[in-house]
C-alpha cells in the first residue's frame, strides 16, 4: 500500500510519499473506485496546493468525470459545495496542521459521507499501487464555482441573530485559509445587525506560514491568540488550524478551553433548542458531558473516536451535534460534517443568551470534573505498556469498555488509553470526580507504568 494512504485520508511527505504523479493516479482511483459522476475540488494555501488539485483534476478527467473547482477554500467548504452543488463527491487538497513538508487529501463521497480505509479508501489505493488504469477515456468537464456566499448563509444559520449581544472577539486564522471565508460570514452578520467587534490575526492566507503552522492544540502556539486576547479585552478568542475543520477557543483571561469543556458547551448551546437531541461524544474523557447532557434532558450516545465513526454514528441515530476532544464538531444541519466555522457563533450566542463569561461557563465543569487532557507517548513497541497498564488496573474497575482503546472507570477516577488512529502514539486521558490531587497521582503513575514497560 501506498504510504500517503491513512484510515482516513490522504497524507505524506512532499517528494517521498506525494506527489503530483500520485496525485494525477488518486484522481483516477477516485473516479474508479467511487463512480462520481462530477467531483468538487478545493485546496488550501500551502505552495504545493494547486499543482496537486491540478494533478487529481487531470486524472478524474480522463476516466470521464467532470470537476467542479471551489479554488482557496477550507475543507468544510468542500463538504458543503459537494452537497449543494450535488456533486458525487469531493476532494480537499490540504496538510491541516501537518509540517511545511507535507500535503494531503480529503474525501467524501455523495452526500458528503465519509470514505475510509475500510469504505472506498482502500480500493483507491490498490488502484493506484498497480496502476490499474485503462486508457484515457473521453475527458470530463472542467468549470470554477464560488459557493462560498451560500456556505455563508448556511453557518449563520445556526444561531438566532436577535440574541446576540455586544462582544469583542479575537479571531487567529494562523495565516491559513480561514481568513477570506471568516470575512464573508462577519460581513453577513454585520448586515444582520450583529453587534460583534472582530480583532483580526494573523488573517492572511500565506502558505509560507511566517507565524508558524496553524496548529493551536500545541501549547506553544497558544500564546498568540491569549495575549492578543488579553491586550485587547476581547470576551472571547478564537483560533483555527490551517484548513479552519477545527476551532480552538480562549475565555477573557486568555486561558484556553480544553476540547472535551467544549463539547460540554456546544451540548448545552443545543439542547435549550432541541429538548430530548441525542448529542454524540468519544469515549475519552465523558463524565462531565454526561452529565450536561441529563441535566439537559438530552440522551449522550458514545462512539469511537474519529469523524468517520461519529458521523456513521450520527446519522445512525440522527444525532444533532457531535463533539470529539480533539476540536472536531459535527453538525447534523451541516450535512452531519464536521465544522471549524460553526463552534465559535454557537459558543458566542450561548455566552449572549446566558449572560455568562466563558471563563465561569467551564468553570464548574472543571471543578467538578477535572482532567488531564490527552497526553501522548511515542513508544517504539506499544503493547507492552497496553498490556502493563490491562494487568494493573483491570480487575479492579467498575466497568470496562473497549469500544475505542480501553476505558476503565475506577469510581472516583476514570482512565482511557487508546492507540492513535493516524500516528504512531499511545494516547492517555484521566479525569476524576473533582479530585485534583487524585488525578495528578493518577496521570503520575501510569505515566511511569507506561514509559517504563
Amino acid at each position: 500500500m501506498l504510504s500517503c494512504f491513512k484510515s482516513y485520508d490522504v497524507r505524506g511527505k512532499l517528494g517521498e510519499e506525494l506527489n503530483t504523479d500520485i496525485a494525477y493516479k488518486i484522481g483516477r482511483g477516485f473516479a474508479v473506485a467511487m463512480t462520481p459522476g462530477t467531483v468538487v475540488i478545493g485546496y488550501d494555501v500551502r505552495p504545493t496546493s494547486p499543482e496537486l488539485a491540478e494533478a487529481l483534476t487531470r486524472g478524474l478527467r480522463d476516466e470521464g468525470v467532470d470537476v467542479i473547482d471551489i479554488g482557496l477554500c477550507g475543507t468544510e467548504e468542500v463538504y458543503f459545495a459537494t452537497t449543494h452543488l450535488k456533486a458525487g463527491g469531493g476532494l480537499m487538497v490540504t496538510a491541516s496542521h501537518n509540517p511545511i513538508d507535507y500535503n494531503g487529501i480529503k474525501m467524501v463521497r455523495e452526500g458528503s459521507r465519509p470514505i475510509s480505509a475500510a469504505d472506498g479508501l482502500g480500493d483507491i489505493s490498490i488502484l493506484c499501487e498497480h496502476d490499474a488504469f485503462g486508457d484515457v477515456k473521453a475527458q470530463g468537464s472542467y468549470t470554477k464555482q464560488d459557493p462560498r456566499d451560500a456556505y455563508a448563509d448556511r453557518v449563520v444559520s445556526f444561531v438566532d441573530l436577535s440574541a446576540l449581544k455586544p462582544m469583542k472577539i479575537v479571531v487567529n486564522a494562523g495565516n491559513g485559509v480561514a481568513g477570506p471565508t471568516f470575512d464573508v460570514i462577519a460581513d453577513k452578520l454585520a448586515k444582520a445587525g450583529a453587534p460583534f467587534e472582530f480583532i483580526r490575526h494573523n488573517h492572511d492566507p500565506d502558505g509560507g506560514f511566517p507565524n508558524g503552522i496553524p496548529n493551536p492544540l500545541l501549547p506553544e502556539n497558544r500564546s498568540q491568540t491569549a495575549d492578543r486576547v488579553i491586550a485587547e479585552g476581547a470576551a472571547l478568542g478564537v483560533a483555527w488550524d490551517g484548513d479552519f475543520d477545527r476551532c480552538f477557543f480562549f475565555d477573557e483571561t486568555g486561558a484556553f478551553v480544553d476540547g472535551e469543556y467544549v463539547v460540554g458547551l456546544l451540548a448545552s448551546a443545543f439542547l435549550p433548542k432541541y429538548p430530548g437531541a441525542k448529542i454524540i461524544h468519544d469515549p475519552r474523557v465523558v463524565w462531565a458531558l454526561l452529565d450536561l447532557v441529563a441535566d439537559g434532558d438530552g440522551e449522550a450516545v458514545v462512539s469511537q473516536s474519529g469523524h468517520s465513526h461519529i458521523k456513521a454514528k450520527m446519522r445512525e441515530v440522527d444525532a444533532v451535534y457531535g463533539g470529539e476532544m480533539s476540536a472536531h464538531h459535527y453538525f447534523r444541519d451541516f450535512m452531519y460534517c464536521d465544522s471549524g466555522m460553526i463552534p465559535w457563533l454557537l459558543v458566542a450566542e450561548h455566552m449572549c443568551r446566558t449572560g455568562r463569561t466563558l471563563s465561569d461557563l467551564v468553570a464548574d465543569m472543571q471543578a467538578r470534573f477535572p482532567s488531564s487532557g490527552e497526553i501522548n507517548f511515542k513508544l517504539a513497541d506499544k503493547q507492552p505498556a497496553i498490556d502493563a497498564f490491562e494487568a494493573t488496573y483491570t480487575a479492579h474497575a467498575k466497568d470496562v469498555d473497549r469500544l475505542d482503546g480501553v476505558s476503565l472507570d475506577m469510581g472516583e477516577w476514570r482512565v482511557n488509553l487508546r492507540q492513535s488512529n493516524t500516528e504512531p502514539v499511545l494516547r492517555l486521558n484521566v479525569e476524576t470526580k473533582g479530585d485534583r490531587d487524585l488525578l495528578k497521582a493518577k496521570v503520575d503513575e501510569i505515566s511511569a507504568l507506561i514509559t517504563g514497560a
